[in-house]
């Protein structure tokens, strides 16, 4: 019989492009074997096959169906509807009456034609039904298939979204993770939807070998901030409470302003580290930060209170106390003559703790105007001049004495840079060759600072300090006395983006130097000497190692290197750490020499594995390494791993942790 064709532009529609109920106020298009309209009913009777497509392209077939518009009414039978890209439903049967569709012997999959092997997962069910009120599908009696039609599990009943809800509340796939010291731990995830921008989940933690740790994280995204926050908390098995929290707001304060509050708390200085939370940071920061920016400046107030997770830390460690409060201003004048500009900076700073409390107030002004002279050189001149007040109460100072009360400092400085590119284009490989040198001229002062507690760690020379007006971390140890910098760099590169660099230099200190540091590469008059070498090919191969040698015989003192060849899931990389370390500058103390890598392997399209350590070659052990085997498919996904911390810190010993993960795709979201 031939087919009939037949175009509607009326209220009578199926379902909507992600629904399983009809909706009545789009258009179709019903192409049968035999197609009856009732006028007077308003009614759609066919007979055999027919496929019926909405306006939003949906598609379903079905045999011997009614279709009534009046009564929002559908049945037929061996219906199978296509709910997305790859998605679809089918069913022996299938009624509906009002906002709830039922159907038997149904099959659901988000599989359909992803792999040539046949569908990865499909759900088996005797009967299913879709409320379109609730949006949600319920499955009776199904069994989850993989491929070639093998059963994997059965449940009595299971609900979903249909694939129409982005964001439905319900339970999210488990996981499951095993340690050492605390058994096998299994997450059960719970997603709370509450608006198109705010949502949260929660998750229990059963553990065998510990009391359940419960988590939770909340998101909220409003037109101009953002919110998050993530905790957890367990009343272990010793009677203890054990808990952390974490914090970051933004919120966006037109478009010349933004503020950020952040809290980062944990009842411990083990609690991260043993339930998982840990990164490797050495402190928690809690605080509020207001930012103003314009087209020539900027001013950043901030505040924050530490919670230190070392096991000790020295007088001159940063952070030592809390910083109530810090502002940094910054104004850049216009030029005000050919290229010379200004700039003004202003930093006050209170940092208190230990029953000591310590302000600061920083006022500096420079000028900076360079030039191009003839034959391609470059000269920069530079004055400046920075004025600091201190207020201390009850500090301990240098000298041993506790003292309350002002102090202050000033500092005239200048600088005078040269350097001349030398370059040689070619269409294979050009090249540059610039040789740089910098005179700084400071006030020499006996002090290089005040106090024992500051905000700077100390000084180390690499080439990322030379060339610098204060080559101190932080501001409270002060750079000073007349010093040069100079060096040279190479550098060739061709058209397809290869390119390596060379570069070596050292400082000369004219004044004598206050306490040097004997692993800091400064000595009085010359330093040792510094540089860097790299390579990139910008496709496949990235190679960097910079390092410093004594001055007086060029013995290796420092060195990292780093290596990345490969990218994607195919990759190794490769880190180095070597230094020499003294007591004095005659007593050599244990070197550190440390290790890191990482491989990344595609296996096949689909499966991949992953690895990473940390190796403390100075005393022969891993501080940690990590593996993972990945499997990505279209319609899922699933990761198993371990993770191996070799720490001990107080009541926390290195554990291995196992991890894993499963998770569906549906026209490419992830559940």
């Amino acid at each position: 019989m031939k087919n009939i064709v037949l175009v509607f532009f009326m209220l009578i529609c199926i379902a909507p492009s992600w629904g399983l109920t009809f909706d009545t106020n789009q258009p179709k298009t019903i192409i049968a074997d035999k197609l009856e309209y009732d006028v007077k009913s308003e009614t759609i009777k066919t007979t055999g096959r027919a496929e019926i497509v909405n306006q939003s392209g949906q598609r379903m077939t079905i045999t011997d169906s009614y279709i009534s518009q009046k009564k929002g009414e559908l049945s037929g039978d061996d219906i199978k509807l296509w709910l997305g890209h790859n998605v679809y439903i089918d069913a022996e049967t299938i009624t509906r009456d009002g906002v709830v569709t039922r159907g038997t012997n149904a099959h659901f999959t988000a599989c359909d034609g992803c792999d040539e092997m046949g569908n990865a997962w499909t759900i088996y069910a005797t009967r299913f039904t879709h409320d379109m009120d609730s949006r949600m599908m319920s499955f009776h009696n199904p069994i989850l298939r993989t491929y070639y039609d093998i059963p994997l599990f059965w449940f009595p009943y299971i609900t979903m979204p249909d694939p129409a809800v982005k964001h439905k509340t319900g339970f999210l796939y488990p996981d499951f993770e095993s340690t050492n010291n605390m058994g096998t731990q299994i997450n059960i995830p719970f997603y709370i939807y509450l608006s198109p921008q705010h949502d949260m989940t929660v998750k229990l933690s059963y553990l065998t070998r510990e009391n359940p740790l419960f988590q939770a994280e909340h998101r909220l995204n409003a037109t101009h901030s953002e919110f998050r926050t993530r905790g957890s908390f367990t009343h272990n098995r010793d009677g203890e409470n054990r808990w952390h929290i974490s914090n970051r707001d933004v919120i966006e304060l037109g478009e010349h302003a933004r503020a950020t509050v952040f809290l980062e708390r944990a009842s411990d200085k083990t609690y991260l580290q043993k339930y998982g939370f840990y990164e490797d940071q050495p402190y928690l920061d809690s605080g509020a930060k207001l930012e103003i920016f314009g087209m020539s400046g900027y001013v950043v107030s901030d505040a924050h209170i530490f919670q230190e997770l070392r096991e000790s830390t020295g007088v001159f460690s940063a952070p030592n106390g809390n910083i109530l409060p810090n502002i940094r201003g910054l104004y850049q004048t216009a030029p005000l003559f050919d290229e010379t500009f200004a700039v003004f900076n202003t930093d006050i700073l209170g940092i208190s703790g230990s029953d000591a409390a310590t302000q600061r107030v920083i006022g500096d002004a420079r000028i900076i105007s360079p030039w191009t002279l003839w034959g391609g050189n470059r000269v920069t001149a530079s004055l400046s001049a920075r004025y600091d007040v201190y207020n201390f109460s009850d500090t301990q100072m240098i000298d041993g004495d506790t003292y309350s009360g002002l102090k202050n400092r000033f500092l005239p400085s200048g600088y005078v840079e040269w350097s001349l590119p030398l370059t040689r284009p070619s269409d294979t490989w050009g090249q540059i060759i610039e040789p740089r040198a910098r005179l700084t001229v400071m006030r020499h002062i006996d002090n290089e600072q005040f106090a024992t507690s500051n905000d700077s760690a100390g000084a180390l020379l690499s080439d990322a300090t030379l060339f610098s007006m204060n080559r101190f971390s932080g501001f409270d140890l002060w750079e000073n006395g007349t010093f040069a910098d100079y060096g040279i760099r190479w550098a060739t590169f061709n058209p397809d983006g290869h390119m390596v660099e060379l570069f070596a230099g050292q400082t000369y200190d004219f004044t004598e130097r206050a306490d040097t540091d004997p692993n800091s590469g400064f000595h009085n008059g010359a330093s040792d000497y510094v540089g860097r070498i790299s390579y990139n090919n910008m496709q496949w191969l990235e190679l960097a190692n910079r390092f410093r040698l004594a001055r007086d015989n060029a013995a290796l003192r420092h060195m990292e290197t780093s290596a990345v060849i490969g990218g994607g899931r195919n990759f190794l990389s490769v880190g180095h750490i070597w230094s020499r370390q003294f007591i004095d500058a005659a007593t050599a103390y244990d070197t550190i020499n440390e290790f890191s890598g990482g491989l990344g392997i595609g296996i096949t399209k689909r499966w991949s594995i992953q690895f990473d350590a940390i190796y403390n070659a100075t005393y022969g052990e891993f501080h940690r390494h990590s593996g993972n085997l990945f499997y990505n498919h279209p319609c899922y996904f699933m990761a198993i791993g371990y993770r191996r911390d070799n720490a001990v810190k107080r009541d926390y010993v290195g554990t291995t942790t196992y991890q894993f993960r499963f998770g569906i795709n549906i026209d490419g979201k992830k559940y």
